[in-house]
């Protein structure tokens, strides 16, 4: 049924705001920008992807890379003589559990001497044996950890020539020094609990470790675990799965290939190019054209970054844990959304995080250190250890990595209030400041700096000419 129109609709019937307006009373959605500006990356890249095929053809050479068979040994060699230092380290603490039990059953024996929490008051003469014995325990640690790195260092430094060989090697080294440190730091406190029971609430054990009591832990079974664990930090039990998902273990190693493929492309046809242009502006010391280099290195930097992150933490992780039947897989939180550069620190490897706070910082600050000290104390640690996975392997031990972490600590005393300002403004602000430390000045310039160094020492690729 038609019925007539007439054109005396109210169109504006009531006071209303424009939708970006500040008072306007519904926020809108932004998702359409959001679908632009992936629209523009995509065909912004796809673009790049064209012009340097173009320019430079295909760089990717499987047969090109140089392998020296003194490297591939002394890198195998290295792989199966690091995990030993944790092996002693279950040597040393085997003895000091023995000495542990011998110590509390005397006590026990002599009339007088048991305590009603379950310790004993030892004799002069056992207090200092005992005392000598937990120093000479912590000296024979102190050694083989060092000696774990030192070894590894010497070795890398002087008679592996290639990057990706020592690099690998370095931070195997690493990762076993780090465990084996936390394996005799808890042990330690766990005997100390063992030896001397505490009825108050602050010294209790946490109540999973009821499941394993020290010094039921000291075995190889135990010690085995916590090597192949993808954690650096030890406990004598941990959350576990019921079984294991094999295709979800499949899964994630697929991804992990299929990423590592990609960064290997990525780096071989756009990292290399612009690094190896940027040589002559970095020896003539062309700021504004360092300064465009870096930006182009930035996004292929950051892409590569990005996919290594994945790969590692998301897929690689995933999988180590579902095999190991390893519960907590919280490696890493929504760090791209870190409203400061403290809370990037903080979330991005909670592996290594959780090592730094219950290692390092907690104990400093329980010997009255501030949290300012114990903070500065962290990253000059941490810078030492980033300093040693890249510059020896580089052979090129220059403090770019060491001053790189430094540097972190007045980027988070800056972007520390903007986390705590009323208000998303504050946070959105500390966002954009981490992700311009993050991907223009951070990694691409540490790149730089370190190729530039390499190319200076050895000169391998710079004679190599490729045009901008």
């Amino acid at each position: 049924m038609k019925k007539k129109y007439r054109h005396v609709a109210a169109v504006h019937s009531k006071p209303r705001t424009s939708c970006l307006s500040h008072d306007s009373e519904v926020s809108p959605s932004f998702l359409g920008f959001r679908n632009l500006m992936v629209i523009v990356l995509v065909v912004g890249n796809l673009r790049l992807m064209i012009e340097n095929f173009k320019k430079y053809g295909v760089l990717i050479c499987i047969r090109c890379h140089d392998y020296r068979r003194q490297d591939l040994i002394l890198g195998a060699a290295l792989y199966f003589i690091i995990p030993c230092h944790l092996f002693l380290a279950y040597v040393v603490e085997l003895v000091a559990a023995q000495q542990a039990r011998a110590s509390l059953r005397a006590g026990k024996k002599r009339d007088g001497t048991a305590t009603p929490g379950g310790s004993y008051i030892a004799s002069d003469e056992e207090r200092q044996k005992f005392q000598s014995t937990w120093i000479t325990i912590a000296w024979i640690h102190g050694i083989n950890v060092s000696l774990c790195l030192l070894i590894t260092s010497m070795v890398v430094y002087f008679f592996i020539h290639h990057p990706l060989i020592g690099t690998l090697a370095e931070v195997h080294a690493v990762i076993v020094w780090l465990k084996t440190a936390s394996y005799a730091f808890t042990n330690r406190d766990l005997r100390h609990a063992y030896l001397h029971p505490s009825s108050r609430e602050e010294d209790a054990l946490p109540e999973i470790y009821n499941e394993c009591p020290y010094p039921n832990n000291i075995t190889l079974g135990n010690l085995t675990y916590f090597w192949w664990a993808p954690t650096l930090v030890y406990q004598p039990v941990y959350p576990r799965t019921t079984r294991i998902r094999w295709v979800f273990v499949v899964k994630r190693m697929a991804e992990v290939f299929g990423l590592n493929a990609f960064m290997w492309i990525a780096s071989a046809q756009y990292a290399a190019p612009v690094l190896r242009n940027s040589l002559d502006k970095m020896a003539s010391l062309d700021l504004p054209s360092i300064l465009e280099r870096l930006m182009k290195l930035s996004t292929i930097s950051l892409v590569i970054w990005l996919a290594g992150f994945f790969a590692l933490f998301q897929s690689f992780l995933n999988a180590l844990a579902e095999v190991m039947k390893f519960g907590d897989r919280e490696f890493y939180t929504d760090w791209w959304n870190s409203p400061s550069v403290g809370v990037y620190w903080r979330t991005w490897n909670k592996p290594v995080y959780q090592f730094m706070k219950r290692h390092v910082f907690s104990p400093l600050i329980g010997r009255g250190w501030s949290s300012g000290a114990a903070s500065i104390a962290v990253f000059v640690f941490s810078g030492v250890l980033h300093e040693i996975l890249v510059g020896i392997p580089t052979h090129n031990i220059i403090g770019v990595a060491f001053i790189g972490m430094v540097a972190q600590l007045p980027l988070i005393a800056m972007t520390a209030p903007l986390e705590k300002m009323d208000g998303i403004n504050g946070r959105i602000i500390g966002n954009c400041i981490f992700w311009i430390s993050f991907t223009l000045i951070g990694q691409p310039l540490a790149a730089l700096l370190y190729f530039f160094a390499w190319q200076a020492k050895y000169g391998t690729v710079s004679k190599q000419t490729v045009t901008a």
